[in-house]
């Protein structure tokens, strides 16, 4: 079966975030869970969303779901890692945009791959139930 493969865009960042590893996020292998890791990435995209006065509900007028989520695993991270998260945006539509999620840590001095991750998020109207345009304010924040 094919691993799944995620590509780090080579440009700016829109963010960099902080999300330390909690103990409630250690499994029973001592490291961090995999369920954790889309915990960090949503609240990573929900700082990155404040930083703009945005939330999921309200994104400039309009909201957002997410309509899927891949995460490619890399190295083990450990209660107490500082985890580092760049965002970027990718394949921005007039009704859609991905997020990719760099997450790293710094170990014996050396930057250190985590996991990279994925998100696709679609313009979202929740009173029509329907998809919405993205706004234009979105759009180059996005496009930034």
């Amino acid at each position: 079966m094919p691993r799944i493969q995620i590509t780090i865009p080579e440009i700016k960042p829109l963010a960099t975030l902080q999300v330390p590893v909690r103990i409630t996020d250690i499994n029973y292998g001592n490291h961090l869970g995999n369920d954790s890791i889309v915990s960090i990435v949503h609240e990573a995209r929900m700082q990155f969303l404040q930083q703009h006065q945005f939330t999921e509900l309200n994104a400039g007028g309009m909201s957002l779901i997410m309509s899927d989520l891949a995460v490619q695993f890399k190295n083990e991270s450990y209660y107490g890692d500082e985890l580092k998260i760049e965002i970027f945006a990718t394949e921005i539509s007039r009704v859609s945009f991905q997020l990719i999620y760099k997450i790293s840590t710094i170990r014996n001095a050396t930057e250190m791959l985590i996991a990279v991750a994925t998100t696709t998020m679609v313009g979202f109207n929740y009173e029509l139930k329907k998809v919405a345009p993205l706004t234009h304010n979105l759009v180059a924040i996005l496009s930034a």
